[in-house]
């Protein structure tokens, strides 16, 4: 089966790419470095001709508002318009968890209305919505980070590594869409600050977290549970203890 991995040269794209084609599929990394460009159109109808799934790994270059908005819509429809032509079975895209829950950031409402865009466009589709990567931990604690000080909220959070991101998405792709959401996660549910300041210990960072529950995440207060699945989840094996021990974690 051929299979199409947009951002197919990003962190979890690269990572899908090979697990897809350690299956024995076809797996092509549409990028703009190989020729595919979602936001002009260039070489996408080439790249979706006989392709059955699309896998919509894609980000914003910019996580402010107004660009955010116009990258995830331009995107959007021009893939979606795209697999329309080509026949594409089954588009799947990898979003947020809580992504309705954090609306008061402009990036979260770029990513609903890309969600919004695949659920009316009539191609059969899974929207996955993941929690923030292991390999994110930095960039929350440099978001917090006033001086020596990290200021993060104490609401839970459960980050899953990318390793199982990418399992997880190719495992999907294969299947029957579910016209739904499929939500992942990590095993290890912690409040943020604690998981934080954990991280940054075993990277040997001397930044202080402190609690402050008024501290925004990207734009957005978060309630004890905004970033956390709401039911039923497919949880990613690698702890959060297995990956602190890695000794490669960047601040």
């Amino acid at each position: 089966m051929k299979i199409v991995v947009i951002g197919g040269t990003g962190l979890i794209g690269s990572k899908t790419v090979a697990k897809l084609r350690e299956r024995a599929h076809e797996a092509f990394a549409a990028a703009p470095s190989t020729g595919v460009d979602t936001i002009t159109g260039e070489g996408l109808d080439a790249a979706l001709e006989g392709t059955s799934v699309v896998i919509d790994l894609a980000n914003s270059p910019s996580f402010e508002d107004e660009p955010a908005m116009e990258f995830f819509q331009t995107s959007g429809r021009n893939l979606l318009a795209a697999e329309k032509k080509a026949g594409v079975v089954h588009h799947l895209a990898l979003s947020v968890v809580g992504t309705a829950r954090l609306q008061d950031s402009g990036y979260f409402r770029a990513k609903q209305a890309q969600e919004e865009l695949i659920e009316a466009s009539g191609t059969p589709y899974t929207i996955i919505h993941s929690t923030q990567f292991f390999e994110f931990m930095g960039a929350i604690a440099r978001a917090g980070t006033q001086g020596n000080e990290v200021r993060l909220s104490s609401a839970l959070i459960q980050p899953i590594i990318s390793d199982d991101v990418a399992e997880a998405v190719a495992d999907i792709a294969l299947g029957a869409p579910v016209n739904g959401l499929v939500e992942i996660a990590g095993p290890d549910r912690e409040p943020m600050d604690r998981m934080v300041a954990r991280f940054l210990s075993a990277a040997q960072d001397p930044r202080v977290v402190v609690t402050d529950p008024a501290s925004p995440y990207f734009g957005v207060v978060l309630e004890e549970t905004s970033l956390v699945p709401a039911g039923k989840a497919r949880f990613g094996a690698t702890t959060f203890d297995a990956f602190l021990g890695r000794g490669d974690l960047r601040t």
